[in-house]
């Protein structure tokens, strides 16, 4: 049976459903699916985002702490060695990918990436470390762009597109689907009874400087010195948590609730009208589309590559990097229905395009495409 290893230096809770549904897409077409992941470093350990499949691979990673930056190095199961194809995730300090590289050219196995194509959160998009991933970006048989934005960045490096799998990233997210659902109306008004207003701006998400937290509250005082009857709800927690919190304590209008997680969490989705998030966004725009709400960004943040999926004017808000258009912006589709509803309908249409049925979709045809490749040997 052909065999196609993916190595993760650590398991994400949030993949657990993709890799499931992956390996028994995968053997349904003849192909053995074997994982291979390490676990957390120390720094990483404090986020306890990990999670663990019974049929995986569980190797224990060397990693060296310089600096700031953790240098890791994944061990390889002997029993493995015999692999068709090998998937890892483009990252410099992954050393042992480099073997791998090297053995794909003396015929060993087919290597692919799976990655941004470029560092989006990089404070030297120029620098020497994203000179050498532009370098090492083309030397692998395919390529596994997490979005269309990934793809075009590899392809403009140099790689054929005809090689290029837009895999559209995304998440399980039936459960919040169904949590939303079971939301009741009665849940609903004792809410807005609670906090008030009649225009709820909405928050949810890691509190950290890229999300540009200041420029969220600013934008928040002019929208309610516009509408006197706005909210604006944040959830979530980090390392600028304090801020928020002080904020709140001089703002009874901000209501900062922590951090929720599952059914907590959804009757707030419920009861918004639209998303603020002028920093960076990532994987929780899924949220907004699943929930059917507009969301209200920025063009100049440190944005994941799933910015892709944010069409200005169509099912979100994409200001320039300015508090008065960006709130003014916001104001305009609180005021009026008609326009709120049309973001509306584009957000929940865009929800049933990126699931995670269709990203194992993309996934499995990208690993049999690569397969029937020429070989190395």
């Amino acid at each position: 049976m052909t065999q196609v290893i993916i190595l993760q230096h650590r398991l994400l809770h949030y993949r657990l459903a993709f890799f499931n549904l992956l390996r028994q897409s995968c053997a349904l077409r003849g192909i053995n699916l074997c994982l291979v992941h390490g676990e957390a470093t120390r720094r990483e350990a404090i986020k306890k985002d990990e999670g663990s499949l019974p049929w995986a691979y569980k190797v224990q990673n060397r990693v060296w702490e310089l600096g700031e930056r953790d240098i890791i190095w994944q061990p390889f199961p002997a029993a493995l060695r015999e692999a068709d194809l090998v998937i890892v995730m483009q990252e410099n300090r992954i050393l042992s990918n480099y073997p791998l590289l090297l053995r794909r050219k003396l015929g060993g196995p087919k290597v692919a990436y799976w990655g941004h194509g470029v560092n989006f959160q990089s404070n030297a998009p120029t620098g020497l470390r994203e000179q050498w991933k532009r370098f090492t970006l083309t030397r692998v048989d395919w390529w596994f762009a997490y979005t269309e934005l990934s793809a075009n960045i590899v392809e403009r490096n140099g790689y054929p597109r005809n090689r290029i799998t837009c895999v559209n990233n995304a998440i399980d997210n039936e459960g919040f689907r169904s949590d939303l659902m079971a939301v009741t109306d009665s849940c609903i008004e004792r809410l807005r009874a609670d906090i008030g207003g009649s225009a709820i701006g909405l928050f949810c998400g890691s509190l950290y400087p890229d999300k540009k937290l200041d420029f969220m509250i600013a934008a928040a005082e002019h929208v309610r010195a516009n509408l006197p009857d706005f909210r604006l709800i944040v959830i979530g927690d980090g390392p600028s948590a304090g801020e928020i919190r002080a904020v709140a304590r001089s703002k009874p209008w901000i209501k900062y609730l922590g951090a929720l997680r599952g059914q907590e969490k959804t009757p707030y989705f419920r009861l918004a009208d639209v998303i603020f998030n002028p920093g960076a966004v990532g994987l929780h725009v899924l949220d907004a589309f699943y929930a059917g709400l507009p969301l209200a960004t920025t063009l100049d943040a440190k944005h994941g590559p799933e910015i892709a999926y944010l069409k200005d004017g169509h099912n979100a808000i994409i200001s320039s990097d300015n508090v008065e258009i960006y709130s003014q912006r916001v104001i305009r589709v609180l005021k009026d229905h008609s326009e709120h509803a049309r973001l509306s309908l584009a957000a929940t249409e865009a929800a049933k395009q990126y699931t995670l049925n269709n990203m194992v979709e993309r996934f499995i045809d990208g690993i049999e495409r690569c397969l029937q490749l020429p070989n190395h040997r």
